[in-house]
């Protein structure tokens, strides 16, 4: 290396030095001219820009979070060394150490929160002290800078010269959030458990200092009592390793039964909706943005359906509690066409003093019973079952274990047999898949998992939003009845895609949040998708809209009945009457309802159409009255004239062979057979589907050998027992006739001509025309004549051997040019013939 470049170096270097040096001498000139207030400016410190949560319209407030805001402060001698040491333990174990800051622990999250930008997963670190956290909450604004966050640091190290450890801790304790409008340990404490600070036990300190990091998610009112519980055992367990407390200590405490009071009502609309939103803020924005940053929040919610559902619940409450021992409901609605979340009502009063009234239980894990039917249908609609197809609903034994005569009690004593009953204790024989769904039959449903297929059932669940389900080595055959686990939001939301012909939104509750400025943060932007084909959603509704075929479990006139609206719905009871539900749907709401015990206690042994459906009923009526009402599109079912379809598909369950008669001879048909005489017939061979289907491929070949299928013979008996008992014996095909039609044959098909007016006549659309026509050929007297103009039907007339049909043309529409003139005559027996002429009609 050159002297010169040396001496370039050593100038460089000297320049840097220069630099750092200016820098810091900046630095120390800028942090000591940082003042610190006095102790009232800090400790008088309040939140001044309350965030705002409205409905739809964003008119409605239904929340402010600092309305009504309740706090105490109280001097650190009157708090509990208990609270103290419990809140060092969990928020910052080196308190009593450190000088107001912890470089390291600063060091740790700029490492951690570095590694985050990088693609490392875990959540973002802090690293503030509580003296931080003291500066931050009552000085600084909650910007994440630089600047903020070494203002933040020389103005704890300010404070931490100016104030004891015990005035700093006080400060913090006093500033502290603990849920809604709840500032501050006083507070806390007597609205928790009515006691002042300075009295708390060591297990309600634990609970105490458990809560100021996530008070929303760590409520003892909501939610998330496990996670609650969960990290008071934290804080004990690091207070044990502070040496605040001993083992035993920590052991007893974490064993008390502690109990918190009532939550005090304060000013909030829909506050199981409300606070669901509020988590959902905490969880994107943090709870101190929430708590201080003014934000706007615009929701889905609909108050004035809200309202009436919140009054309808309450006002069948004390009923269902007396008549059926159910002490509790929850309420969601949903728009099908958006996903958006139009009423939350979590319980039957949330201001109640028990009942566990705070719980939202839309948002629980709770079984569906029969709801979760349709999911199981639609997937079997999938793999080309249809709505006419024929289950056998008879005693029936699925464990392959076991005899296969489930009434035989002597053969299924083991524990794995599964027999499984109707709610009515009745079985029906065979049945169509539109019936068994409808009625909400259970045996048939298991059969239809059975051919759907537990795996495939569980992805259409999956796929039209509901996430709470497990994989399917945790299901049996039980899973159609309800064995697994949902929410009553996502039910809603799933029955909802069914209403939106098959097209999924994901639910949705807020609409726009804007900052304190009127930045807009977030805006809802629609995210539909295609899960289901709308044939099989459509079907899906038409089956659970068809009162006729509901009647026999429900009767006619049920409270699911909706004479002039299209509305589908679904009733589900558990087998141990822990839960019962009514899901239903037109093509503008969602509608679910849940009724049971928090508790987890049974209900008095009644079905869902008892207890549930009135409350629904009224709630549904309620909430369309101002909503324009909308039918379902009706599906095409091309399969019925689909002669290619089996039999069995096709809601025939004597055989899966067929032949077609001719009604007038009794022989087989032709191709000149005409429609109104034709009859499809069974052989007569009574089976099990099994046997003429593979479960995987319904409409591939028949199986050359079903009994190879695991379920067959267990399928197959009970039929083959209720055959014999009904008197039923199989046919062959002996019994098919070995002449043809001879009623419908060319030689007996008429002769019609039109006699007036003549070919190529023209004439005034306007005018009234008189079609005259003769019939000759007549073995069978002539009938009736149909008229048809360019193809489309005009009108029909009873006929002899000769006839007249007047009419206008242009009586429904406009119609000039040429124009084809066609008579349809049909003689007792269907025989037709038919002639026709060309017109010029003039306008």
């Amino acid at each position: 290396m050159s002297k010169r470049t040396k001496t370039i170096i050593w100038r460089l270097i000297q320049l840097a030095l220069s630099m750092g040096l200016l820098v810091v001498g900046i630095g120390i000139l800028w942090a000591s001219n940082l003042k610190i207030p006095d102790f009232r400016a800090i400790s008088n410190q309040e939140l001044v820009q309350s965030t705002k949560i409205y409905d739809h319209t964003g008119e409605v407030l239904l929340y402010n979070t600092g309305e009504n805001l309740r706090r105490t402060v109280i001097a650190g001698g009157d708090i509990s060394r208990n609270i103290k040491n419990a809140t060092v333990a969990i928020e910052d174990s080196e308190f009593y150490q450190h000088m107001g800051v912890k470089p390291t622990a600063i060091l740790r999250a700029f490492l951690s929160n570095t590694l985050l930008l990088f693609g490392g997963s875990g959540p973002t670190q802090g690293g503030s002290t509580i003296t931080q956290q003291v500066i931050k909450n009552s000085l600084l604004t909650q910007e994440k800078t630089l600047s903020r966050k070494l203002k933040e640091a020389i103005l704890a190290i300010k404070l931490e010269r100016v104030f004891t450890k015990d005035d700093i801790l006080a400060l913090y304790l006093n500033s502290s959030p603990y849920g809604g409008n709840i500032y501050g340990i006083e507070e806390a404490s007597q609205t928790f458990f009515g006691k002042g600070a300075t009295s708390a036990s060591l297990a309600e300190a634990a609970y105490l200092a458990a809560l100021p990091q996530a008070p929303t998610y760590y409520s003892p009112y909501g939610n998330n009592k496990e996670s609650l519980e969960a990290r008071k055992n934290l804080v004990l367990r690091r207070m044990v390793e502070l040496s605040f407390i001993t083992k035993e200590e920590a052991d007893m405490a974490e064993k008390e039964k502690v109990a918190f009071l009532p939550q005090n009502n304060f000013t909030v609309k829909a506050p199981h909706f409300v606070f669901y939103i509020r988590q959902y803020l905490e969880d994107k924005y943090g709870k101190e943005v929430v708590e201080r940053g003014g934000l706007n929040v615009i929701t889905s919610l609909d108050w004035q359906m809200q309202q009436k559902a919140e009054e309808i619940v309450k006002d069948f409450a004390p009923l269902n509690e007396t008549n059926y021992k159910a002490h509790n409901a929850g309420v969601v609605g949903v728009d099908p066409k958006t996903g958006k979340i139009l009423i939350m009502v979590g319980s039957r009063d949330y201001f109640e003093d028990n009942n566990y009234a705070n719980y939202n239980v839309t948002l629980a894990h709770r079984q569906p019973g029969s709801s979760f039917k349709p999911f199981v249908y639609a997937t079997a609609f999938k793999k080309g079952y249809t709505p006419d197809t024929i289950l056998f609903d008879l005693p029936t034994q699925f464990q392959t274990t076991c005899s296969p005569i489930a009434s035989n009690p002597t053969n299924n004593t083991k524990s794995e047999c599964y027999a499984p009953q109707n709610y009515d204790g009745n079985f029906r024989g065979p049945m169509t898949l539109r019936s068994a769904l409808a009625q909400s039959i259970n045996i048939p449903a298991i059969e239809v998992l059975y051919l759907a297929g537990i795996r495939d059932a569980l992805a259409t669940a999956r796929d039209m939003g509901i996430t709470t389900l497990l994989g399917p080595n945790h299901y049996g055959l039980t899973l159609v009845l309800g064995g697994g686990e949902v929410t009553p939001l996502e039910l809603t939301n799933a029955y909802a895609t069914f209403a939106n012909d098959g097209i999924y939104n994901p639910s949705v509750a807020v609409i726009k949040v804007e900052n304190s400025a009127g930045k807009i943060l977030e805006e809802y932007l629609p995210s539909p998708k295609r899960v289901i084909d709308p044939e099989i959603a459509r079907s899906i509704n038409d089956i659970l809209s068809d009162n006729e075929a509901r009647a026999p479990s429900y009767g006619n006139n049920s409270p699911l009945y909706f004479p002039s609206q299209d509305v589908a719905v679904k009733t589900g009871t558990t087998n141990d009457y822990k839960d019962m539900w009514t899901v239903g749907y037109s093509p503008t709401l969602a509608l679910g309802i849940w009724v049971g015990n928090n508790d987890n206690t049974s209900m008095e042994k009644k079905v869902a159409g008892f207890v549930v459906a009135p409350m629904w009923r009224k709630i549904f009526d309620a909430a369309q009255v101002n909503v324009p009402k909308e039918n379902f599109v009706r599906p095409i079912y091309a399969y019925k004239n689909d002669l290619k379809t089996k039999p069995v598909l096709r809601g025939i369950w004597q055989g899966g062979e067929t032949y077609t008669i001719d009604t007038i001879s009794g022989k087989l048909a032709t191709e000149l057979t005409p429609p109104e005489t034709r009859k499809e017939l069974p052989i007569g061979q009574i089976h099990s589907i099994l046997h003429w289907l593979d479960k995987d491929t319904p409409n591939g070949p028949t199986p050359t050998d079903p009994t190879r299928d695991p379920q067959y013979v267990y399928w197959e008996t009970p039929v083959q027992l209720w055959a014999f008992t009904q008197g039923l014996n199989s046919s062959t095909t002996n019994i098919i006739p070995t002449t043809f039609d001879n009623v419908h044959i060319i030689e007996n098909q008429l002769v019609v001509k039109i006699t007036s007016p003549i070919e190529q006549s023209i004439y005034k659309s306007s005018d009234r025309m008189v079609i005259m026509f003769e019939i000759s050929n007549s073995l069978y007297p002539p009938k009736s004549a149909e008229l048809y103009l360019n193809g489309e039907f005009v009108g029909s007339t009873n006929t002899g051997t000769t006839g007249a049909i007047t009419f206008i043309p242009n009586a429904n529409h406009p119609i000039s040019g040429n124009t084809e003139i066609k008579i349809v005559v049909k003689d007792t027996v269907y025989n037709r013939g038919e002639s026709s002429i060309h017109l010029t009609l003039t306008e």
